[in-house]
């Protein structure tokens, strides 16, 4: 069994559902000690977060960036096998975590060790930061984190996240920059009162729902650069006792606002709320900011990805800003280049996650000649 493949495995075996760690960055920590890295481990509540570093601090900074944490498996029954007893099975390493992202880190750590053996003076700073809270709230992880080093004047330049992002080659997509996201709870209220006598009532239901249209019938841009535009989408509706015959005293509603740098939340959350004053409506509002998009322009992080990953998968990468959120969103605002590189992400949060063992194996290599292009 490779070394990476073996690391990857004593991995998923550690069952890290958010935020647990359950001692993955104790294991990796270890390693890269006796790899001649300083390991600094800050805890904030429940999470664990681990700060590895080489290097005498001259030079760009280069921040490999990955999260130990996984979603819950659901009904273990549903799995072919034990999601945390990791399992090979034609080519393929199954378990909890294969894909998203203990094969990463796994192989963050494989290529760490080589680089740094081959390369000891290498240029620069070269940093390893795992938290166990990007599958949850993600107010203890990352984001914890990006402040501490705010205040210690602690500069990133460059930073590589092995979030899965290839869609069926490894390397076929090169991730430059993602949406922001804005979380909204709304409460309406109104009236309660019988259907039968609806003078003596207000539905909020009714008053809500040309404020709500308008909203999700809005185009709030065109786009931007690779950006696709600002998306608005209703996730939940809820109102009422369950009685036919009554109307509701309130509406809850849940929406999220997916956004381009077109866009900063502040100025979101102003035009909603403009929107339901216009239609008179009693409301009361709480905001999530999940983080604001960033993106990474054409430079020396991109011009190095773009050619390993060509290498790679045999053909140029595709340049992305889609998918969902990751913990570089706390780490751009800090003024690093951002760039995401991972394993194929078909099988991620899903039963019988899994990951190429030959992928797997090429993670690696990979991320080491990435390493080589900017550091040594």
């Amino acid at each position: 069994m490779s070394d990476v493949l073996q690391l990857a495995c004593d991995l998923i075996a550690r069952p890290s559902v958010t935020p647990d760690d359950a001692g993955c960055q104790a294991l990796v920590a270890r390693r890269l000690q006796a790899a001649g890295f300083a390991c600094e481990h800050l805890r904030f509540g429940a999470v664990d977060n681990l700060w590895a570093t080489h290097g005498d601090g001259d030079g760009p900074v280069l921040v490999l960036l990955g999260h130990t944490d996984v979603v819950p498996p659901g009904r273990r029954d549903a799995w072919a096998s034990d999601p945390f007893v990791p399992e090979v099975r034609e080519g393929l390493l199954y378990g909890r975590g294969a894909a998203d992202m203990k094969s990463s880190v796994a192989a963050f750590v494989v290529a760490l060790e080589a680089f740094v053996a081959a390369h000891p003076r290498h240029a620069g700073t070269l940093a390893l930061l795992l938290t166990s809270d990007e599958e949850g709230d993600a107010v203890d992880g990352v984001r914890k984190v990006a402040e501490v080093l705010r205040a210690r004047g602690q500069r990133i330049d460059w930073c590589i996240t092995g979030e899965p992002s290839s869609k069926a080659v490894l390397g076929d997509l090169l991730r430059v920059g993602r949406r922001g996201t804005l979380s909204a709870t709304l409460a309406v209220r109104g009236i309660q009162g019988h259907v039968a006598y609806p003078e003596k009532a207000r539905n909020p239901i009714h008053q809500a729902m040309p404020a709500l249209a308008e909203l999700a019938a809005r185009r709030w841009d065109e786009g931007y650069e690779r950006f696709p535009p600002t998306s608005l989408q209703i996730s939940n509706i809820n109102a009422g006792t369950g009685a036919n015959n009554v109307i509701p005293g309130e509406l809850q509603v849940l929406f999220n606002l997916r956004y381009n740098p077109n866009w900063q939340a502040a100025r979101l959350e102003a035009e909603c709320e403009a929107v339901l004053r216009a239609h008179g409506l009693e409301y009361d509002i709480h905001w999530h900011r999940g983080g604001e998009p960033f993106y990474t322009p054409e430079g020396e992080l991109r011009d190095a990805a773009r050619a390993v990953l060509a290498a790679s998968a045999g053909m140029p990468p595709e340049e992305s800003t889609g998918g969902g959120t990751s913990d570089a969103r706390f780490i751009a605002p800090l003024g690093a280049q951002c760039v995401e590189i991972g394993p194929v992400n078909a099988s991620i949060h899903k039963v019988d996650e899994h990951v190429r063992v030959a992928d797997l194996e090429a993670l690696p290599g990979l991320y080491r000649a990435l390493l080589e292009r900017l550091l040594a």
